[in-house]
């Protein structure tokens, strides 16, 4: 070959000001020789910044999809909070086990350790021995702790419902503390521990290394056992919390509210899967309680809550305030009961008192009456002996006789209006469902009472017609 054959032996990406410069060698065969070259070159298609592409399958195809900066800012926008408010948190809680399990585990643990191989001198091997065995008692100790204190939520980052729920099951400021107590037991653990690890270590003899393990061991445990109460209140604390019935935000939610032994937990049994106790005396429901029902493949909670008594927010009971946070905090729809038959021991005059104040303060939920018992009702009202009866009091007159306007009467006992009461519930709970779905989709909508659509006029037939049908 008499011409010259060119290879290109270097090629780099250079900054986008300066110019791409590749370099030849030019080989001539004629006399055997290389002759160095180089050629400048515009640098228009090379950039430092280089565009990513992501490719979506579709129907076995890759489409690519370039992602701007702006859509990427609107992805991280998009990704759900650590810190976003969701129920469900007390079904996470770590398994506590037990403090006395907690030290004979270490203990067992800490004795296997053998000392570094390789160490001839008999003192120095037992000293290592025994700061080796300190150290893996501290660790095997504090870890556990640590990690409870970890995976034990803060009360600032729960949902409010859950901090109500921590507080008037617990007791006002007993999670914290329990939880302070097993950090400060965690803290001492550890400075006990090194301490005598380091004594351990600096000992002289094969036999101040031994009586230097034996002290350390018996220091950490007279330390751990002295404050070991504070892990099993924990135990006794995740037990209560994880044994809280789950609440679904977005699935709408029936809450039952009354005064005491009005009926609500019959009308449970009757509506839902919840299976309450059922007692012929006031505040049988001591907590939270959940139902499910399911209508047309459309899955539905139920909750029965404790009475309310007619008092100031300030003398309500734990019990009581249990019901108000679940108004409070839960999107619920409220099927309100009320007794007139004078078997609940709570006068129509308090009910009514108690009815008004709950409509007031959560007039803008939807909103459903009942009257329970209804088989026991009488021509002439029942009329408590601590109550003054007037006659000029219309509404308290009409109330003992029919309750609120537009109340549906029931009876569990003989099986009346239950089937209408089931109706009625359902169209409620699917319009739950509508503002539970309009709320997420344009954040806190304003929520309008419209009880008064959900029930048509034939369900608000006049109360004297029910209570004659129900006579004859």
């Amino acid at each position: 070959m008499n011409g010259t054959c060119s290879t290109v032996f270097q090629l780099w990406q250079s900054p986008p000001t300066k110019r791409l410069i590749i370099r030849s060698f030019n080989v001539s065969y004629a006399g055997m020789h290389v002759i160095k070259s180089s050629r400048i070159y515009p640098t228009q298609c090379f950039h430092r910044s280089i565009q990513t592409e992501t490719y979506n399958v579709v129907n076995g195809s890759y489409i690519p999809k370039t992602e701007t900066k702006d859509e990427n800012e609107v992805k991280e926008k998009d990704k759900p909070s650590k810190n976003l408010e969701s129920v469900g948190a007390f079904q996470k809680l770590p398994m506590v086990m037990p403090s006395i399990d907690i030290f004979q585990s270490a203990l067992k643990k800490a004795k296997r350790v053998s000392p570094t191989k390789g160490i001839a001198n008999i003192a120095k091997r037992e000293r290592n021995r025994g700061a080796k065995q300190l150290d893996t008692l501290m660790k095997e100790l504090a870890v556990p702790l640590r990690t409870y204190l970890e995976e034990f939520p803060k009360k600032e980052y729960l949902h409010p419902y859950e901090c109500s729920l921590i507080e008037l099951t617990l007791g006002d400021g007993k999670y914290e503390e329990v939880l302070r107590k097993v950090d400060n037991l965690r803290k001492k653990v550890v400075s006990v521990g090194k301490e005598h690890a380091s004594l351990c270590a600096k000992s002289t003899s094969k036999r101040d290394a031994e009586e230097s393990l034996s002290v350390g061991m018996k220091k950490v445990e007279e330390v751990y056992i002295h404050q070991a109460k504070a892990v099993d209140d924990l135990l006794q604390i995740a037990k209560t919390l994880r044994a809280m019935p789950v609440v679904d935000l977005d699935k709408p939610t029936l809450c039952l509210v009354g005064a005491p032994n009005v009926g609500k937990s019959s009308l449970v049994r009757i509506l839902s899967t919840g299976k309450p106790e059922i007692c012929n005396y006031p505040f049988t429901t001591r907590g939270i309680l959940m139902g499910h029902i399911v209508l047309n493949y459309q899955h539905f909670q139920v909750t029965d809550t404790p009475g309310l008594l007619k008092r100031s927010d300030d003398d309500r009971n734990n019990l009581e305030k249990l019901t108000l946070a679940v108004l409070s905090h839960l999107p619920t729809a409220v099927l309100f009961v009320h007794d007139l038959s004078g078997e609940c021991g709570t006068s129509p005059s308090d009910q009514l008192a108690i009815y008004k104040e709950m409509k007031e303060r959560y007039g803008n939920h939807l909103w459903l009456n009942v009257v329970s018992k209804c088989d026991l009702l009488k021509e002439s009202p029942v009329i408590f002996s601590t109550e003054s009866y007037d006659h000029d009091d219309i509404e308290l007159e009409r109330y003992r006789r029919f309750g609120p306007d537009g109340a549906l009467l029931v009876s569990v006992k003989n099986d009346v209006g239950l089937i209408e009461l089931k109706e009625r519930v359902h169209e409620m709970l699917v319009s739950q469902m509508t503002r539970i779905k309009t709320k997420g989709n344009h954040g806190n909508t304003t929520l309008i009472d419209t009880s008064n659509l959900i029930a048509s006029e034939n369900q608000h037939s006049d109360g004297e017609t029910r209570l004659a049908n129900l006579e004859a």
